[in-house]
Protein backbone atom coordinates (compact mmCIF):
# COMPACT_ATOMS: atom_id res chain seq x y z
CA UNK A 1 0.00 0.00 0.00
CA UNK A 2 0.91 3.48 -0.25
CA UNK A 3 1.86 5.48 2.34
CA UNK A 4 0.83 8.77 0.75
CA UNK A 5 -2.85 9.80 0.73
CA UNK A 6 -2.71 12.41 -2.37
CA UNK A 7 -0.68 12.61 -5.16
CA UNK A 8 0.50 16.06 -4.50
CA UNK A 9 1.78 14.59 -1.24
CA UNK A 10 3.50 11.38 -3.31
CA UNK A 11 5.20 14.29 -5.54
CA UNK A 12 6.53 16.41 -2.51
CA UNK A 13 7.70 12.93 -1.26
CA UNK A 14 9.81 12.10 -4.73
CA UNK A 15 10.48 15.91 -5.21
CA UNK A 16 9.10 15.09 -8.67
CA UNK A 17 5.94 15.62 -10.05
CA UNK A 18 4.37 11.96 -10.90
CA UNK A 19 4.94 10.53 -14.79
CA UNK A 20 1.28 9.56 -16.01
CA UNK A 21 1.86 5.91 -15.48
CA UNK A 22 2.91 6.64 -11.91
CA UNK A 23 -0.15 8.57 -11.73
CA UNK A 24 -2.17 5.58 -12.90
CA UNK A 25 -0.35 3.57 -10.75
CA UNK A 26 -1.30 5.60 -7.67
CA UNK A 27 -5.15 6.23 -8.29
CA UNK A 28 -5.08 2.11 -8.42
CA UNK A 29 -3.01 1.03 -5.68
CA UNK A 30 -3.16 3.90 -2.84
CA UNK A 31 -6.13 2.16 -1.10
CA UNK A 32 -5.39 -1.91 -2.19
CA UNK A 33 -3.28 -3.89 0.37
CA UNK A 34 0.05 -5.27 -0.98
CA UNK A 35 -1.50 -8.89 -1.00
CA UNK A 36 -4.59 -7.81 -2.31
CA UNK A 37 -1.98 -6.48 -5.16
CA UNK A 38 0.30 -9.85 -5.34
CA UNK A 39 -2.69 -12.17 -5.88
CA UNK A 40 -3.12 -10.14 -9.30
CA UNK A 41 -0.88 -12.63 -10.12
CA UNK A 42 -3.49 -15.13 -10.02
CA UNK A 43 -5.25 -13.19 -12.99
CA UNK A 44 -2.13 -12.48 -15.22
CA UNK A 45 -1.31 -16.65 -14.99
CA UNK A 46 -4.97 -17.46 -16.23
CA UNK A 47 -5.14 -15.06 -18.89
CA UNK A 48 -1.29 -16.54 -20.06
CA UNK A 49 -2.82 -20.37 -19.65
CA UNK A 50 -5.59 -19.55 -21.48
CA UNK A 51 -5.16 -16.81 -24.44
CA UNK A 52 -1.32 -17.50 -25.28
CA UNK A 53 -1.67 -20.86 -26.79
CA UNK A 54 -4.59 -19.52 -28.91
CA UNK A 55 -3.20 -18.66 -32.01
CA UNK A 56 -1.39 -22.06 -31.91
CA UNK A 57 -4.81 -23.40 -32.13
CA UNK A 58 -6.10 -22.04 -34.90
CA UNK A 59 -2.98 -22.39 -36.33
CA UNK A 60 -2.89 -26.20 -35.72
CA UNK A 61 -6.96 -26.30 -37.03
CA UNK A 62 -6.26 -24.26 -40.29
CA UNK A 63 -2.98 -26.75 -40.76
CA UNK A 64 -5.01 -30.22 -39.93
CA UNK A 65 -7.93 -29.21 -42.10
CA UNK A 66 -5.86 -27.57 -45.16
CA UNK A 67 -2.02 -28.84 -44.64
CA UNK A 68 -1.51 -25.23 -44.67
CA UNK A 69 1.68 -23.95 -42.53
CA UNK A 70 3.20 -27.74 -42.70
CA UNK A 71 6.69 -26.64 -43.31
CA UNK A 72 6.61 -24.97 -40.02
CA UNK A 73 5.42 -27.83 -37.86
CA UNK A 74 8.22 -29.51 -36.16
CA UNK A 75 6.86 -32.92 -36.45
CA UNK A 76 3.74 -32.90 -39.71
CA UNK A 77 2.54 -36.25 -38.80
CA UNK A 78 1.18 -35.15 -35.65
CA UNK A 79 -2.48 -33.71 -35.68
CA UNK A 80 -4.18 -32.12 -32.92
CA UNK A 81 -8.17 -32.02 -32.78
CA UNK A 82 -9.95 -29.29 -31.06
CA UNK A 83 -10.94 -31.92 -28.22
CA UNK A 84 -7.08 -32.77 -27.98
CA UNK A 85 -5.77 -29.50 -27.21
CA UNK A 86 -9.17 -28.37 -25.57
CA UNK A 87 -8.66 -31.45 -23.29
CA UNK A 88 -5.37 -30.38 -22.42
CA UNK A 89 -6.46 -26.96 -21.29
CA UNK A 90 -9.15 -28.48 -19.02
CA UNK A 91 -6.23 -30.30 -17.21
CA UNK A 92 -4.44 -27.58 -17.27
CA UNK A 93 -7.26 -25.54 -15.64
CA UNK A 94 -7.39 -28.05 -13.27
CA UNK A 95 -4.30 -27.90 -12.07
CA UNK A 96 -4.43 -23.88 -11.68
CA UNK A 97 -7.45 -24.06 -9.26
CA UNK A 98 -6.17 -27.14 -7.15
CA UNK A 99 -2.63 -25.98 -7.84
CA UNK A 100 -1.10 -22.94 -9.02
CA UNK A 101 -3.75 -20.95 -7.32
CA UNK A 102 -3.54 -21.67 -3.43
CA UNK A 103 0.39 -21.94 -3.85
CA UNK A 104 0.03 -17.75 -5.13
CA UNK A 105 -2.62 -17.19 -2.34
CA UNK A 106 -0.31 -18.79 0.47
CA UNK A 107 3.04 -17.17 -1.24
CA UNK A 108 3.00 -14.17 0.05
CA UNK A 109 4.81 -14.09 2.95
CA UNK A 110 8.09 -15.17 0.92
CA UNK A 111 7.34 -11.66 -1.27
CA UNK A 112 7.51 -9.99 2.01
CA UNK A 113 10.49 -11.74 3.01
CA UNK A 114 12.77 -10.44 -0.05
CA UNK A 115 11.41 -7.49 -0.32
CA UNK A 116 9.70 -6.72 -3.86
CA UNK A 117 8.27 -3.50 -3.17
CA UNK A 118 4.58 -2.33 -4.72
CA UNK A 119 5.60 1.74 -3.78
CA UNK A 120 6.45 4.76 -5.73
CA UNK A 121 8.44 5.12 -7.82
CA UNK A 122 7.69 3.09 -10.56
CA UNK A 123 10.57 1.07 -12.17
CA UNK A 124 12.06 2.64 -15.28
CA UNK A 125 12.99 0.53 -17.96
CA UNK A 126 16.86 0.89 -17.73
CA UNK A 127 15.90 -0.66 -14.24
CA UNK A 128 13.56 -3.56 -15.44
CA UNK A 129 15.75 -5.20 -18.17
CA UNK A 130 18.86 -6.00 -16.28
CA UNK A 131 16.48 -7.55 -13.81
CA UNK A 132 14.58 -9.41 -16.00
CA UNK A 133 17.91 -10.25 -17.55
CA UNK A 134 19.35 -11.40 -14.22
CA UNK A 135 15.88 -13.72 -13.48
CA UNK A 136 16.39 -15.72 -17.12
CA UNK A 137 19.53 -16.36 -16.12
CA UNK A 138 19.22 -17.67 -13.00
CA UNK A 139 15.84 -19.46 -13.53
CA UNK A 140 17.56 -21.50 -16.88
CA UNK A 141 20.68 -22.56 -14.67
CA UNK A 142 18.75 -24.17 -11.97
CA UNK A 143 16.09 -25.31 -13.59
CA UNK A 144 18.16 -27.20 -16.14
CA UNK A 145 19.72 -29.08 -13.12
CA UNK A 146 16.00 -30.18 -11.80
CA UNK A 147 14.97 -30.77 -15.23
CA UNK A 148 18.04 -33.20 -15.15
CA UNK A 149 16.90 -34.67 -11.58
CA UNK A 150 13.43 -35.39 -13.09
CA UNK A 151 14.95 -37.50 -15.33
CA UNK A 152 16.37 -39.80 -13.28
CA UNK A 153 14.96 -43.31 -13.29
CA UNK A 154 12.39 -42.81 -9.99
CA UNK A 155 12.41 -38.69 -10.98
CA UNK A 156 10.28 -39.57 -14.58
CA UNK A 157 8.74 -42.45 -13.30
CA UNK A 158 6.95 -40.63 -10.69
CA UNK A 159 6.46 -37.40 -11.47
CA UNK A 160 8.00 -35.96 -15.34
CA UNK A 161 6.34 -38.44 -17.27
CA UNK A 162 2.83 -36.84 -17.27
CA UNK A 163 4.77 -33.98 -18.57
CA UNK A 164 6.13 -36.37 -21.55
CA UNK A 165 2.55 -37.46 -22.59
CA UNK A 166 2.75 -35.20 -25.02
CA UNK A 167 5.96 -36.13 -27.27
CA UNK A 168 4.88 -33.63 -30.02
CA UNK A 169 4.39 -30.63 -27.62
CA UNK A 170 1.57 -27.72 -28.53
CA UNK A 171 1.62 -24.58 -26.57
CA UNK A 172 -1.09 -25.52 -23.89
CA UNK A 173 1.00 -29.14 -22.79
CA UNK A 174 3.50 -26.09 -21.62
CA UNK A 175 1.72 -26.05 -18.05
CA UNK A 176 0.88 -29.60 -18.08
CA UNK A 177 2.55 -31.75 -15.49
CA UNK A 178 2.45 -33.48 -12.02
CA UNK A 179 1.78 -31.29 -9.10
CA UNK A 180 5.14 -32.17 -7.69
CA UNK A 181 6.64 -30.76 -10.71
CA UNK A 182 4.21 -27.73 -11.11
CA UNK A 183 5.80 -26.96 -7.17
CA UNK A 184 9.39 -27.68 -7.58
CA UNK A 185 9.77 -25.59 -10.71
CA UNK A 186 8.37 -22.80 -8.60
CA UNK A 187 11.68 -22.72 -6.78
CA UNK A 188 13.91 -21.94 -10.01
CA UNK A 189 11.08 -19.26 -11.23
CA UNK A 190 11.50 -17.73 -7.63
CA UNK A 191 14.91 -17.57 -6.97
CA UNK A 192 16.06 -14.60 -9.44
CA UNK A 193 12.97 -12.25 -7.75
CA UNK A 194 14.60 -13.53 -4.21
CA UNK A 195 18.46 -12.45 -5.17
CA UNK A 196 17.50 -9.55 -6.91
CA UNK A 197 14.07 -8.41 -5.35
CA UNK A 198 12.35 -5.36 -7.86
CA UNK A 199 9.36 -3.70 -8.06
CA UNK A 200 5.94 -5.68 -7.91
CA UNK A 201 5.23 -4.66 -11.57
CA UNK A 202 8.63 -6.44 -12.40
CA UNK A 203 7.81 -9.43 -10.69
CA UNK A 204 4.32 -9.28 -12.59
CA UNK A 205 6.29 -9.23 -15.44
CA UNK A 206 8.96 -11.70 -15.14
CA UNK A 207 6.36 -14.30 -14.63
CA UNK A 208 3.97 -13.22 -17.62
CA UNK A 209 7.27 -13.64 -19.93
CA UNK A 210 8.56 -16.72 -18.76
CA UNK A 211 5.20 -18.63 -19.32
CA UNK A 212 4.93 -17.28 -23.14
CA UNK A 213 8.04 -18.47 -23.38
CA UNK A 214 7.16 -21.75 -22.32
CA UNK A 215 4.65 -21.67 -24.56
CA UNK A 216 6.67 -20.75 -27.39
CA UNK A 217 9.20 -23.35 -26.53
CA UNK A 218 5.86 -25.86 -26.37
CA UNK A 219 4.52 -24.19 -29.73
CA UNK A 220 5.04 -27.21 -31.62
CA UNK A 221 5.55 -24.59 -34.97
CA UNK A 222 9.41 -23.54 -35.95
CA UNK A 223 8.95 -20.07 -37.76
CA UNK A 224 12.06 -18.46 -39.20
CA UNK A 225 10.48 -14.98 -38.58
CA UNK A 226 10.26 -15.63 -34.91
CA UNK A 227 11.99 -12.61 -33.20
CA UNK A 228 13.59 -14.86 -30.54
CA UNK A 229 15.96 -16.44 -33.59
CA UNK A 230 18.16 -13.10 -32.82
CA UNK A 231 18.13 -14.10 -29.40
CA UNK A 232 21.89 -15.66 -28.36
CA UNK A 233 21.94 -18.97 -27.16
CA UNK A 234 17.71 -19.63 -27.21
CA UNK A 235 16.69 -22.95 -27.45
CA UNK A 236 13.34 -22.21 -28.87
CA UNK A 237 10.34 -24.81 -30.11
CA UNK A 238 12.71 -27.12 -32.24
CA UNK A 239 15.29 -27.58 -29.54
CA UNK A 240 12.86 -28.36 -26.94
CA UNK A 241 10.93 -30.52 -29.46
CA UNK A 242 13.47 -32.86 -29.90
CA UNK A 243 13.74 -33.58 -26.39
CA UNK A 244 10.10 -34.68 -26.19
CA UNK A 245 10.30 -36.38 -29.65
CA UNK A 246 13.13 -38.79 -27.80
CA UNK A 247 10.54 -38.82 -24.93
CA UNK A 248 11.96 -40.51 -21.31
CA UNK A 249 15.02 -41.72 -22.79
CA UNK A 250 15.86 -38.40 -23.18
CA UNK A 251 19.09 -37.02 -21.92
CA UNK A 252 19.42 -34.39 -24.10
CA UNK A 253 18.57 -30.61 -24.04
CA UNK A 254 17.26 -29.97 -20.56
CA UNK A 255 17.83 -26.45 -21.09
CA UNK A 256 14.41 -23.90 -20.16
CA UNK A 257 15.14 -20.74 -22.03
CA UNK A 258 19.06 -21.15 -23.42
CA UNK A 259 21.37 -23.89 -24.39
CA UNK A 260 24.74 -22.67 -22.77
CA UNK A 261 24.01 -25.47 -20.24
CA UNK A 262 23.40 -28.36 -22.42
CA UNK A 263 26.68 -27.66 -24.32
CA UNK A 264 28.71 -27.00 -20.97
CA UNK A 265 28.00 -30.30 -19.47
CA UNK A 266 27.74 -32.14 -23.17
CA UNK A 267 23.78 -32.72 -22.77
CA UNK A 268 23.12 -31.83 -26.43
CA UNK A 269 25.36 -34.47 -28.28
CA UNK A 270 22.05 -36.29 -29.35
CA UNK A 271 20.74 -33.22 -30.76
CA UNK A 272 23.67 -31.83 -32.70
CA UNK A 273 24.14 -35.42 -33.96
CA UNK A 274 20.58 -35.76 -35.27
CA UNK A 275 20.50 -32.29 -36.62
CA UNK A 276 23.99 -33.05 -38.44
CA UNK A 277 22.60 -35.75 -39.64
CA UNK A 278 19.35 -34.65 -40.95
CA UNK A 279 21.01 -31.87 -42.83
CA UNK A 280 23.66 -34.48 -44.96
CA UNK A 281 20.40 -36.26 -45.71
CA UNK A 282 18.67 -33.22 -46.76
CA UNK A 283 22.21 -32.29 -48.81
CA UNK A 284 22.17 -35.43 -50.08
CA UNK A 285 18.80 -35.02 -51.55
CA UNK A 286 19.17 -32.56 -53.01
CA UNK A 287 22.33 -33.66 -55.28
CA UNK A 288 20.35 -36.52 -56.21
CA UNK A 289 17.34 -34.68 -57.60
CA UNK A 290 19.88 -32.58 -59.38
CA UNK A 291 21.72 -35.28 -60.86
CA UNK A 292 18.23 -36.95 -61.60
CA UNK A 293 16.90 -33.81 -63.36
CA UNK A 294 20.22 -33.65 -65.01
CA UNK A 295 19.37 -37.14 -67.11
CA UNK A 296 16.30 -36.38 -68.04
CA UNK A 297 17.12 -33.10 -69.38
CA UNK A 298 19.50 -35.41 -71.40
Amino acid sequence: MIPYVTVEEASLALGRNLTRLETVWFDYSATKSNYYLYCHNILFLFLVFSLAPLPLVLLELARSASGWFDRFKIQPKVNYSFSDMFGCYKDVMKMFILVVGPLQLVSYPSIQMIGIRSGLPLPTLSEMLPQLFVYFLIEDYTNYWVHRFFHSKWGYENIHRVHHEYTAPIGYAAPYAHWAEVLLLGIPTFMGPAIAPGHMITFWLWIALRQIEAIETHSGYDFPWSPTKYIPFYGGAEYHDYHHYVGGQSQSNFASVFTYCDYIYGTDKGYRFQKKLLEQIKESSKKSNKQNGGIKSN
